[in-house]
């Protein structure tokens, strides 16, 4: 895999681990924490865990699936790029527009405190 393949799938995985981890057991959390957020490799984590290195990738690709099925069900991370893209467009609309600048600035306000909420 490539690095920047590599980066992406770190970076997809951990936006999903964002809007599902309380729905992972608690082993699937850890190990996940470890290799994607602190970047331990599979051997550091299985000498922390004392079991093999094969195991902890089992784990790993098991809540990798796991994370990719409440995605395909629920559709969270999916919705909120939408949102995302939503907001950034209409932040363009309203600056490009003809109205007043107060007007510009009140629903730009706006669009902040929505963009805050994700």
């Amino acid at each position: 895999m490539s690095q920047e393949n590599r980066l992406e799938k770190t970076n997809r995985i951990n936006l999903l681990f964002d809007f599902y981890e309380q729905l992972l057991t608690e082993k699937q959390q850890m190990f996940l924490k470890y290799y994607f957020h602190d970047d331990f490799s599979l051997g550091e984590i299985a000498a922390e865990f004392e079991i093999s290195r094969q195991a902890v990738y089992e784990h790993i690709k098991r809540a990798e699936q796991v994370l990719e099925q409440y995605e395909d069900k629920l559709g969270l991370l999916r919705k909120h790029a939408q949102r995302v893209q939503d907001l950034e467009k209409l932040r363009e609309l309203v600056n490009a527009s003809e109205m007043a600048q107060d007007q510009k600035i009140s629903i730009n306000k706006m669009v902040d405190h929505l963009e805050a909420w994700e």
